[in-house]
């Protein structure tokens, strides 16, 4: 149990009394099942003998404990239950929603393809999280976070900005940690609402999802711009002038989009003399100067402290925040505020946890418990009926 498990929920949470099956192997669905049981739902994580793959998948915490594993599973029951069992098949019977990233070569064997899904459970909602989705010429095809960042194009866009120009011959990269992959579970969890809300007329349906396509949506402007015949490059992929600031004791971000901002920023740097040039007062021309705008914006940061330049330069409504470490952001007053943190046993101590990116009325999500035990669900079943 979670050292929060007992942890006041306020009031009903919107999933509430809903059941979700879950067999995941990779990020994408656990992190949908994640967030459906952040909401509320009773999420039972289907495991073989050996446990699931991701208690395997570094980084790992004192112990061998998985901090993947731990942050998605957190709130879960673990069932040791073979694919394709009578005990699985009764379990699905009482469900109401089946998140499931088996290969396509597996699930018939399993019982787990989408026509037995459908003739067994018709009014079971069965989502399919696969790297490039369940239909089309790659719905075969394996992948880990980083052929998802590179398939949807994001990874050739990184780095950019001043990262590029820090490091101009960096090959591409993909974003840290497992981006592309939460992107398709985000997406799944979505999909899992749809299919739920247009149950009652609808019933039971088939739930596709690819990574890949979750992931693309992220480029959208990319896309955009390719279909007006312009092809993004992460050489020229940043912002004319602003985006990431050195200061003497950390980095800002900054964008000045309208003229007002753009104002608040002169004033900000002091009104120097080359930023009161008339010729700057135009937009574009302020785009074309870019590199000579951001070498004295620069310039004049590097001596500064961070809390100094946010302070000013939000008092002059000018768009800039200070980047925060991940120490400082569990610190930080607004995310207690918020309640985003939550201290949860993982197995490997208690740590504060981020519960969830959304609210509802108002209020904080709450998690049932830290990540559970191999096959724990049996024993709570055991030890409510004595």
């Amino acid at each position: 149990m979670s050292a929060s498990s007992n942890a006041p929920l306020t009031g009903l949470r919107p999933l509430d009394g809903l059941r979700i099956v879950l067999t995941a192997r990779g990020v994408a669905a656990a992190y949908a099942g994640r967030l459906l049981g952040t909401m509320g739902a009773e999420v039972i994580l289907i495991e073989p003998v050996s446990g699931s793959p991701l208690r395997r998948q570094p980084p790992f915490l004192k112990d061998g404990v998985s901090a993947l594993f731990a942050y998605l599973a957190a709130g879960m029951r673990s069932r040791v239950l073979d694919p394709g069992s009578p005990a699985l098949t009764a379990l699905l019977s009482e469900s109401d929603i089946l998140i499931d990233d088996t290969p396509l070569a597996a699930r018939a064997a399993s019982g787990l393809d989408e026509e037995t899904i459908a003739r067994r459970h018709p009014g079971l909602i069965h989502v399919s999280v696969l790297p490039f989705g369940a239909y089309g010429p790659k719905a075969g095809w394996k992948a880990e976070d980083i052929q998802v960042q590179h398939a949807s194009g994001e990874g050739n866009l990184l780095p950019n900005g001043l990262a590029v120009e820090l490091f101009p011959d960096r090959a591409p990269l993909k974003i840290h940690g497992h981006f592309g992959e939460m992107q398709g579970g985000i997406a799944a969890a979505l999909g899992a609402l749809a299919a739920l809300w247009a149950r009652p007329e609808a019933g039971g349906q088939f739930v596709d999802v690819a990574s890949q396509d979750a992931a693309l949506a992220v480029g959208a402007f990319a896309i955009q711009r390719l279909g007006d015949g312009s092809i993004e490059h992460r050489v020229e992929r940043s912002f004319r002038y602003g985006g990431v600031i050195p200061c003497a004791d950390g980095h800002v971000e900054l964008l000045t989009l309208e003229q007002r901002q753009w104002h608040g920023l002169v004033k900000l740097l002091g009104e120097p003399a080359w930023a009161l040039d008339p010729a700057l007062e135009d937009s574009l021309e302020r785009s074309r100067q870019g590199p000579m705008i951001n070498g004295h914006i620069r310039a004049w940061a590097s001596s500064r402290r961070v809390e100094d330049i946010v302070r000013e330069g939000q008092a002059l409504s000018v768009p800039l925040a200070k980047y925060y470490t991940p120490a400082e952001v569990v610190r930080d007053p607004h995310e207690k505020v918020r309640g985003l943190f939550q201290p949860v046993e993982t197995g490997a101590g208690v740590f504060d946890m981020l519960v969830s990116p959304f609210q509802f009325d108002g209020a904080p999500l709450h998690l049932r418990s830290g990540p559970p035990a191999l096959g724990e669900y049996d024993r709570f079943k055991a030890e409510a009926r004595a």
